[in-house]
């Protein structure tokens, strides 16, 4: 097996970060045998605070991605770059370029400015506490105000999806499938929300709840990872979902943001079909 090189990586924003390291992470998901040490630099917005930064990349010389837009910071950062010999790369530069001679417009280069308390940011917050509200079956009576409703057996990781789904603006509630446990009845009453079951592959699952409990220093003797039982209950809940024509997605082999994904897509494909009706 080749060894891992191994590399020093700046990350340079003007806000939060959150963009740039995203972005930065699936780029370098796609190199194998590579290791990048991440130097994080967030909320970079004055003089002081790139000498700071420059201070680091002269210590640990890499790659530097940035997403500066105050055009000052920006030409400081690109020109000790290039006098040092390293990477520079704008990571918005190409789409706010692209954006601008489509539209004709010029941008604004204000910091942050996605993070600006609007309506759009208010919605996210309300379906955030919406979604913590409704988590694992809580407060059931008004479910039909959720965007999407996900059921499934333990550890189908419902949770963390439908946290995602509420950071980006969905009000999503999720439902424990139980076996020979009847579900809420207001669940089988909705009409709104979209109802998506989820499912995993039940040796997989036993593993993830062997583990769980093993965390919590409780005993594994039971059904619950049971490898018979667990297929029992997995081939139970998908034959419940399938039954009441329920789109169901398997999360055996799908990050949180992959199953967040085909959620959403399964939103817009209603929303075009409610549009032609």
């Amino acid at each position: 097996m080749a060894d891992t090189k191994r590399f020093h990586m700046h990350l340079v924003s003007d806000a939060t970060g959150e963009t740039i390291q995203s972005v930065v992470r699936a780029c370098i998901a796609q190199f194998e045998q590579v290791k990048a040490e991440e130097h994080f630099w967030n909320m970079v917005r004055t003089d002081r605070q790139l000498d700071w930064v420059l201070d680091g990349i002269r210590q640990d010389p890499g790659v530097v991605v940035f997403t500066l837009v105050d055009e000052h910071l920006r030409r400081r950062l690109t020109d000790f770059c290039r006098e040092v010999g390293v990477p520079c790369i704008s990571v918005l530069d190409p789409v706010i370029a692209t954006l601008g001679n489509y539209l004709g417009l010029r941008s604004q280069s204000r910091p942050g400015r996605q993070y600006t308390l609007d309506a759009a940011y208010f919605s996210r917050m309300e379906a955030v506490d919406f979604t913590l509200t409704h988590d694992d079956g809580q407060s059931t009576w008004d479910l039909h105000l959720a965007d999407v409703v996900i059921v499934g057996v333990s550890r189908t990781s419902k949770t963390p999806t439908c946290l995602y789904l509420a950071n980006r603006g969905y009000s999503a509630a999720n439902i424990p499938y139980v076996p020979n446990c009847p579900l809420p009845p207001e669940v089988m009453k909705l009409t709104r929300p979209l109802i998506v079951g989820v499912t995993k592959d039940p040796d997989q699952l036993v593993q993830v709840r062997r583990n769980r409990m093993r965390m919590l220093n409780q005993s594994v003797g039971t059904d619950y990872v049971n490898p018979e039982a667990v297929r029992a209950e997995v081939l139970e809940a998908r034959r419940f979902y399938n039954a009441r024509g329920w789109p169901v997605i398997d999360v055996s082999r799908r990050a949180i943001e992959e199953t967040a994904a085909e959620i959403l897509g399964l939103l817009a494909q209603r929303r075009r079909a409610r549009n032609m009706t």
